[in-house]
């Protein structure tokens, strides 16, 4: 027998040994119900979604270089500025030195011209020399000026190469992961550290164009994480005004508060719920609901006794509610303890 074959055979084992309980006195006890009913509820489009984080940034080279100090890994907290790596620095201590031996010699330079430009000035006043060679050393005063200035344009500049080799966190966060390892080269805008912030999230999906024009003024929604059972209340909403061409789509935004549970990061797949109307719906508490393998049933109370009735259900309409698709009529009771009737409890 298939691997298949037996999982649907114990399914319909499972289901047959639940119904056969029903029959049994020991198990039709009095419990607490609910009265299945038609509500008006929210019509919500289910947007895929995936986690990601409000705040996020790769830290990168700016210079080329060996990787030669990690401080930091994944899973680490960080500070804005803090210091998170380091890269091989010779060859900008060597550009550095340089740069100072230049200004060093345009300020040699420009005191020589100063002095031939004084010189020459004495000359011309006692009529040595023509006016010509005190415009060249006037001449020669100004270049040297503006050497020393690009010479120390170039220090600054070689200071700041210098300093591209401290990698510093640009924001308040946690290590993501680590892009490279210890030795590898580094080579400008090559990733070093990915940081994410986790106290503000957002859940990213995308809405198809047909739905658009009822989501003109969405102001909520709630995002539900699969992985958790959850559901959350959105803090913010945000339908960007434009529409991706090729997918036929708009993306939406949805912040989660600050209070979400630390389960919940970047890469999460969600859903987010979207509201695009109001529509009368046939709901049943979530309570009364359970499932054992593939089925999904109800304990349906009749003249005090409790029937299993197999259902088809939709999604939540509410934090203690879902929608009845198929197998449950308005008016309808149902318990609320349904695992005693499986002898579970």
């Amino acid at each position: 027998m298939s691997r298949m074959h037996r999982a649907a055979a114990g399914a319909f084992a499972a289901a047959a040994l639940l119904f056969a309980a029903v029959g049994s006195p020991a198990l039709a006890q009095a419990g607490a119900s609910a009265t299945v009913e038609l509500r008006e509820v929210d019509d919500v489009y289910a947007a895929d979604a995936i986690i990601e984080s409000v705040h996020q940034a790769t830290v990168s080279a700016q210079i080329a270089g060996q990787l030669t100090q990690l401080l930091v890994d994944a899973g680490d907290r960080v500070r804005r500025g803090q210091l998170l790596a380091r890269i091989d620095t010779r060859a900008a201590d060597a550009q550095v030195a340089s740069a100072s031996a230049q200004v060093a010699q345009a300020e040699a330079a420009l005191a020589q011209a100063q002095l031939e430009h004084n010189r020459t000035r004495s000359l011309v006043a006692q009529g040595f020399v023509s006016q010509a060679a005190l415009d060249k050393a006037d001449a020669d005063l100004k270049t040297a000026r503006a050497a020393l200035d690009a010479a120390r344009a170039g220090t600054t500049q070689a200071a700041t190469g210098r300093s591209f080799a401290e990698l510093r966190a640009p924001i308040d966060g946690v290590v993501t992961r680590r892009l490279m390892e210890l030795g590898e080269l580094a080579t400008p805008g090559r990733g070093v550290l990915e940081i994410h912030d986790p106290a503000a999230l957002r859940a990213v999906g995308t809405i198809p164009q047909f739905v658009l024009p009822r989501t003109a003024r969405v102001d909520r929604a709630e995002v539900e994480v699969p992985s958790l059972q959850r559901r959350i209340r959105a803090s913010r909403v945000t339908v960007l005004p434009s529409a991706d061409p090729r997918l036929l789509s708009t993306q939406v935004r949805a912040e989660l508060p600050a209070d979400t549970p630390a389960a919940v990061v970047p890469g999460t797949a969600a859903k987010v719920l979207v509201p695009i109307g109001r529509s009368q719906k046939l709901v049943v508490p979530a309570a009364a609901v359970f499932r054992r393998s593939e089925l999904t049933a109800v304990y349906v109370l009749t003249d005090g006794a409790r029937q299993l009735r197999q259902v088809r259900v939709g999604n939540r309409v509410s934090d203690d509610a879902v929608e009845v698709l198929a197998g449950l009529a308005a008016g309808e009771r149902v318990a609320l303890d349904p695992l005693r009737g499986t002898g579970a409890i």
